[in-house]
């Protein structure tokens, strides 16, 4: 298990790349079982959680071949119906292959999801939503088991804005006999790029981006060939990493249009912005001020964004109300932050960040992936060495960080922790 060792207390300058988002990614692979052909995902990043999806799509018949920042998936021979609980377990996104394989082949066997113990997540919405469409669902050994001879065109409202059960429910119907309409669908810009790749291949989808989106499904899709959109949240975290430390980050790859809550509250914080022929340049020359802020669906604040936020108001020149209305146990990064000094009062789901004059190193654990990178944030502000544990977490979502930070002036260092049980 490897940890991250960070010598803060110097600003950021330079240049750093956005890679392809993870939450585009995932689904966007899981879609390939649609198709039954070659295809071709560009701009993928390189990530445990792509890596743990490319090994689940293999358990199911697929050929995965993986290259620098390019992935060939051939679901020719993808007959396998079951996605074990050994993969499942780690990643929560493997349950969006329920869809597809439904949609594709008539049945589907998925371990409940695991992942971040960020709040219960649960998948209701998903079973829901198949259910409409003909599909006959069952709970056993931990198991869901879905079955349709095909699925049928439906009018699903969902009870709560969910991203990966509109991207599955969306799936899904591509291959349904007949219309169905989503309604109360989430909106973020990783469920329009899965309709546009979709599209691409001859799904007739529409309305993807708004709260209600159609789905008129076709007898079978062709190939995708897609780019996955830049990674917002990756985004998002570089200009708050500009601002944490008070340096200039050129930020590459970076889409304001994807951000517009984030850039607005980081502006009202003092970080300026300006968009040049290479890239976003996100500058910070004194401490931020406070801003609060809640956390809602896109196009609102993103709750991905949320503990990034909160080490930068750590250093605030006032007091911050921070709060979490999507996950119910998305606090957990706040003992951690007043290890290195923070003053930071909480009540449910509600945090009181009191700024102070600076952060100090110290050891601290990471306990999912935000949280991760709220860390090394708050690391890179802290006087002194900053060690965080258990940084696989931050593996799963961004790619090489370490290294990308280090390029614009960050001295971090990668180490390997003893195991339970095993020597110091």
């Amino acid at each position: 298990m490897d940890k991250l060792i960070i010598e803060g207390g110097r600003p950021l300058v330079g240049r750093v790349r956005v890679s392809g988002a993870k939450n585009a990614t995932l689904p966007l692979m899981a879609a390939c079982l649609l198709t039954g052909g070659r295809n071709r995902l560009r701009n993928v990043p390189n990530l445990r959680d792509v890596g743990t999806m490319a090994a689940l799509l293999r358990e199911l018949g697929a050929h995965v071949d993986e290259r620098p920042g390019e992935l060939t998936i051939d679901t020719a021979r993808a007959e396998g119906d079951e996605c074990p609980y050994e993969l499942v377990k780690t990643m929560r996104a493997s349950v969006l292959a329920l869809g597809p394989m439904v949609a594709r082949s008539g049945r589907g066997r998925v371990s409940l999801p695991g992942g971040c113990a960020i709040g219960e997540r649960p998948i209701d919405q998903h079973l829901k939503g198949l259910e409409a469409m003909g599909c006959r669902i069952e709970l056993e050994g931990g198991y869901v088991q879905a079955r349709a001879k095909r699925l049928k065109g439906a009018e699903i409202t969902f009870d709560l804005i969910t991203v990966t059960g509109t991207e599955n429910i969306m799936m899904a119907a591509t291959l349904a006999q007949g219309r169905t309409v989503l309604r109360n669908a989430a909106r973020e810009p990783e469920v329009v790029d899965l309709a546009q790749a979709l599209n691409g291949a001859g799904a007739r989808i529409e309305g993807a981006g708004d709260s209600i989106v159609t789905i008129d499904g076709v007898d079978g899709l062709g190939s995708i060939d897609h780019a996955v959109m830049p990674d917002r949240i990756e985004a998002g975290t570089f200009m708050m990493a500009a601002g944490v430390t008070r340096g200039e980050l050129t930020i590459e790859n970076a889409q304001m249009e994807h951000l517009t809550a984030v850039v607005a509250k980081l502006k009202e914080a003092g970080l300026r912005f300006q968009q040049t022929p290479k890239g976003l340049v996100v500058s910070a020359r004194r401490a931020p001020r406070p801003v609060s802020v809640i956390t809602g669906p896109y196009p609102g604040f993103p709750t991905d964004l949320q503990a990034q936020f909160m080490a930068l108001m750590t250093l605030c020149n006032g007091s911050a109300v921070i709060q979490e209305t999507i996950f119910e146990n998305r606090l957990m990064h706040v003992p951690e932050l007043r290890r290195l000094g923070a003053e930071i009062e909480c009540g449910g789901n509600t945090a009181v960040v009191k700024g102070v004059r600076k952060l100090s190193g110290a050891p601290v654990m990471a306990t999912d992936l935000r949280a991760s990178a709220c860390l090394v944030l708050a690391g890179l502000a802290a006087g002194g060495q900053t060690h965080i544990s258990r940084v696989y977490h931050l593996d799963r979502g961004y790619e090489r960080i370490d290294q990308k930070l280090i390029n614009a002036g960050a001295t971090v260092r990668r180490e390997s922790e003893p195991g339970p049980g095993k020597a110091h």
